[in-house]
């Protein structure tokens, strides 16, 4: 396979902006990538401002669905298991053990998120935003955060995207080819273990408390629940309790 096209922008609203506007007017190109130095409207979940300074990544691709591909929203885990692999290559030996991937497709060092991935639709084009902390870290009230730089990897944004995009087309290419299924195997075994205490808060508003169980083959949360019963997430901000 040929290197993924990587566009490079000084500054721009939003990444996942700039490329869903593309696939709607018909200049999309399926693998595309668009990496910015800074963002000054960037989004996380449920649209939350994502901080965005010079030095960190943000970056997004173009997937274009096709007919038999496994259900889109599993690209969030694809864009994990892909960031996780390129992560663990970097960290030094006892960080990199300390690294994990959070559900849906957070990554953790030691608890502390590293990063955060948010996908949006246009018709059959999925846009892959990955925002990683490579020089910064924000400081946030509801959990800790961490860096690159503050675990003692030097690497600049640019070099991350670059091996970044190798790694998501590699596994893009499993996703479509063997299913779903090597996938979350590779999930399951960089996720925290089965019976750690998570707190689940749903789109509703409601919370639900209970213990990791285990990914599901479709890739819900799987919560083991207080009385023994298991309930399973589709979408929720889920946290370490």
């Amino acid at each position: 396979m040929s290197p993924p096209r990587i566009l490079t922008v000084a500054e721009t609203g939003s990444t996942n902006a700039d490329l869903l506007a593309l696939a709607r007017d018909g200049s999309a190109e399926d693998g595309l990538w668009l990496r910015a130095e800074r963002q000054t409207a960037g989004r996380g979940r449920q649209g939350r401002d994502w901080q965005s300074p010079a030095g960190n990544l943000y970056a997004s691709t173009l997937v274009r669905l096709s007919p038999g591909d496994p259900p889109a929203p599993t690209l969030a885990l694809v864009a994990a298991v892909a960031l996780d692999e390129v992560v663990e290559r970097l960290l030094p030996s006892p960080r990199a053990a300390k690294l994990r991937v959070k559900w849906p497709n957070d990554l953790l060092i030691d608890g502390a998120k590293l990063s955060g991935i948010l996908l949006e639709r246009s018709g059959d084009w999925v846009v892959v935003g990955i925002g990683v902390n490579v020089a910064h870290h924000p400081a946030l009230a509801d959990r800790a955060t961490t860096s690159l730089v503050a675990e003692g990897v030097a690497i600049d944004a640019a070099t991350l995207a670059a091996r970044l995009a190798e790694m998501l087309a590699a596994w893009l290419h499993l996703w479509r080819d063997d299913g779903l299924s090597p996938v979350t195997a590779r999930w399951r075994e960089r996720a925290h273990p089965p019976g750690t205490p998570l707190v689940a808060r749903l789109p509703d508003g409601e919370c639900v408390e209970g213990r990791f169980d285990t990914l599901g083959d479709d890739g819900a949360l799987r919560l083991r629940l207080a009385g023994g019963a298991t309930r399973v997430i589709h979408a929720a901000d889920v946290f370490l309790v």
